[in-house]
């Protein structure tokens, strides 16, 4: 077997593994199965391609959709592996060349859909050959209570007894400690080896701000992103389409994506996404799985996710160059009510509705966490920060904690004397003292809390209905009309009679924050922020390095990344490599990369000589 240090030199250009990846690739050439959990970036595909070409025989990945696939053979061809996708894309003639391919023994990797793999007689012919390993990826999609669950991946156990002699590496970024017990037990792996790296993303600058009006601080936030690519999430997809057309009028390139579109339409969304340096793909969920693109520097929630287990994997899209990137996000009182009607209705069991409701609720004490967002995200998935990040907005943007005991008190006595059947809108209006015909016919105008909280603003007020729902003293009504009432008597009731106080952030009036909520801190400081390289290269010669780059992509028809990484070619403007034996150093490229490009790159920098 070859030793797979000089496999990542000479095929990858990388000097070293990093992390627990060495740990992780001797394992598997020994013969080990196990779970690997890795964030997004991390270099999961390096655990089960380097031991692809150290084993004897073929190594088969399972992986769950075509882009995901099409981008990881289309890399592994460029630094000159053998490797083919099996999925329903294929036309017929490269079907019939990959079956002769996979017969004459001409493959080192094999990519394919679990429905793939477990369909037809696949598996028939893969036990007539030689196997490397199975490479199970996106392996939380086995987990019923996961967010990305595929049924097809339960089946997947049936490998242990198939092959039992194979190893079965499975990989994931995202899975909470319930997820990676159910992971182990459906898979089979009980036997195998759990690795554990930090979910810690350093280079990702989680911002959250309050909702006002999304769409506009939507386009503040991106006014300091132009040029860039990013994913923008929404719920709806009208909402989808309304803010692409709003980006588009804004002069963004901007596409939509969701499962509305034809598959048409959305191929060529994901294709403009893939192939642009600066698209922004306005999705829902159905954007999924599959983002390879690693240039990607921001990521944009106008409404809460689900979970924070989906919220961790969406953002994971941001950033897989390890340069710096951005986690925006709006959250509003609207969102919370909405969230919890679709898991009420979702028509699950009683103990799934349990847990998703569970999920939910971590996904709120962190929107609404005072200090750290790192510490508490990572909480989540079992690890500790000993210290704050230092680089998100409760780090960046410490907010002072008031005694808002009075104010609660307020609101709850608005909600309360309204009948506890109203929204946030309706409650505020009768604490500032609003006159509109609803609040006259409902005689709230005569209610005793009429005006009585015009010491803060509305935007004051929404705050404090979000922080009080995150909390557990407000909660929404069951009819699910979004409308407030009390929470738990215990929790409440001691509040209201004065007997325990509330500290809080309370944010400045409105008219005050408007310059902060355009997430301020992302701009230059967030360029600087783990990424110093990027200040302190001629920018003059990586423009011309990425001019290069997508000529050769066109040519090629694959997206830019797939020929060179923005931190490769950020190296070779900073390096300047004078010839092939010191080009060959540049991290990123290997002999393949080095035969096939070599020259023309030390063209394009010795043009770009006459520069700073």
């Amino acid at each position: 077997m070859s030793d797979p240090l000089e496999v990542l030199q000479r095929v990858w250009g990388y000097p070293a593994f990093r992390g627990p990846q060495e740990a992780i690739v001797r394992h598997v050439i020994g013969g080990g199965s196990g779970l690997v959990l890795m964030p997004t970036g991390g270099g999961k595909s390096l655990c089960y391609q380097v031991p692809a070409l150290c084993r004897p025989g073929l190594a088969v990945v399972i992986s769950p959709l075509i882009a995901l696939m099409d981008d990881q053979v289309e890399a592994l061809l460029q630094v000159g592996v053998r490797a083919a996708a099996l999925h329903s894309g294929l036309e017929a003639g490269r079907a019939a060349e990959l079956w002769r391919q996979l017969g004459r023994g001409a493959l080192d990797l094999l990519y394919v859909s679990p429905e793939r793999l477990l369909g037809g007689d696949l598996l028939e012919r893969l036990g007539e050959r030689t196997l490397a390993l199975f490479a199970i990826d996106e392996a939380h999609c086995v987990s019923q209570w996961g967010h990305d669950f595929r049924p097809e991946y339960i089946q997947l156990g049936a490998l242990a007894e198939r092959f039992p002699a194979v190893p079965r590496l499975a990989l994931t970024a995202t899975a909470d400690p319930r997820t990676r017990a159910e992971i182990v037990e459906r898979l089979r792996l009980q036997q195998g080896q759990v690795f554990l790296a930090s979910f810690d993303r350093p280079n990702i600058r989680y911002l959250l701000r309050a909702k006002a009006q999304s769409g506009r601080q939507l386009l503040e936030f991106l006014g300091e992103h132009r040029g860039e690519a990013g994913i923008v999430y929404a719920r709806s997809r009208s909402r989808v389409d309304r803010l692409a057309a709003e980006l588009r009028a804004a002069g963004y390139d901007a596409v939509a994506y969701h499962a509305g579109l034809s598959g048409e339409q959305r191929s060529a969304a994901l294709q403009r996404f893939r192939s642009g340096s600066a698209v922004v793909v306005v999705a829902t969920i159905a954007f999924g799985m599959g983002i390879d693109k690693p240039d990607v520097r921001f990521v944009a929630h106008v409404d809460l996710p689900k979970s924070l287990e989906a919220y961790y994997q969406e953002t994971g899209r941001a950033g897989r160059d390890g340069l710096p990137a951005v986690a925006w996000m709006v959250h509003g009182p609207g969102d919370v009510p909405q969230l919890r009607r679709f898991i009420d209705e979702s028509g699950a069991g009683a103990e799934q509705k349990r847990i998703e409701h569970g999920k939910l609720e971590a996904l709120i004490a962190f929107s609404e966490a005072v200090g750290c967002r790192r510490q508490v995200l990572l909480r989540h998935f079992g690890e500790a920060l000993a210290e704050p990040c230092g680089n998100c907005d409760g780090c960046l943007e410490p907010k002072a904690l008031v005694d808002v005991s009075v104010a609660a008190q307020k609101l709850l006595s608005a909600v309360f004397r309204t009948g506890q059947r109203f929204g946030a809108s309706h409650v505020v209006d009768v604490l500032l003292g609003g006159s509109g015909e609803k609040i006259r016919q409902l005689g709230h105008d005569q209610l005793s809390v009429h005006g009585i909280g015009r010491d803060l603003d509305r935007s004051q007020w929404r705050t404090l209905v979000r922080q009080l729902t995150g909390l557990g003293y407000l909660q929404p009504v069951p009819d699910g009309r979004g409308g407030l009432q009390f929470g738990p008597d215990a929790l409440v009731r001691p509040l209201l009679r004065g007997e325990s106080r509330l500290e809080l952030p309370q944010p400045p009036p409105q008219k005050e924050r408007r310059r902060a909520g355009r997430g301020g801190a992302t701009g230059a400081a967030g360029r600087r922020e783990g990424g110093g390289e990027v200040g302190s290269v001629d920018e003059g010669v990586v423009a011309a390095l990425k001019s290069w780059r997508r000529e050769q992509a066109q040519q090629q028809g694959v997206p830019p990344y797939v020929v060179f990484h923005d931190r490769t070619l950020l190296e070779l403007a900073e390096r300047r490599p004078a010839d092939l034996d010191e080009l060959a150093t540049v991290s990123g490229i290997g002999s393949a990369k080095l035969e096939r490009y070599g020259k023309a790159l030390l063209e394009v920098l010795a043009a770009e000589q006459g520069g700073p």
